[in-house]
């Protein structure tokens, strides 16, 4: 099973929480993309254009190839590439898992979604099955 991994990852915590995530994914022994650990290593400041491009084709193909997609989400913030990703995935079919790690969640994402599970979740969620697990928490 492939699993794409929508994160972000620009302070010590985002980090903390994605490198975690990836170790429980690979320990289970699932195929993951995580773009952290795929990113495009065109000069972005000598050509932004293309490094974009190159980003945006390669995590849009990774997602459109994986089987689910696993988001790591902080609620009311969110980054907007991670939610563009989940986005994307619901809108081709894909079941998005979302890892809460906020104290809220955001409607669209929480409606658009497969599941809801914590971090120490990814630990024994069942992939196969993907059994629903609503939200309970606060819902803006």
């Amino acid at each position: 099973m492939k699993i794409y991994l929508a994160s972000p990852f620009f302070n010590e915590d985002e980090l903390n929480d994605v490198i975690r995530a990836e170790k429980i994914l690979l320990g289970r022994g699932f195929e993951v993309f995580s773009p952290r650990l795929h990113e495009v290593r065109t000069d972005k400041t000598a050509d932004p254009v293309l490094w974009s491009r190159e980003t945006f084709e390669m995590d849009r193909e990774n997602i459109d190839l994986c089987d689910c997609v696993v988001m790591l989400y902080r609620g009311a913030y969110s980054d907007s590439g991670t939610a563009w990703e989940c986005g994307y995935a619901y809108g081709t079919g894909k079941p998005v898992i979302v890892v809460q790690l906020g104290s809220d969640s955001n409607l669209m994402v929480h409606e658009g979604c497969r599941s809801n599970i914590t971090l120490d979740g990814l630990i024994d969620y069942d992939f196969e099955l993907k059994p629903q697990q609503k939200y309970s928490g606060k819902m803006l």
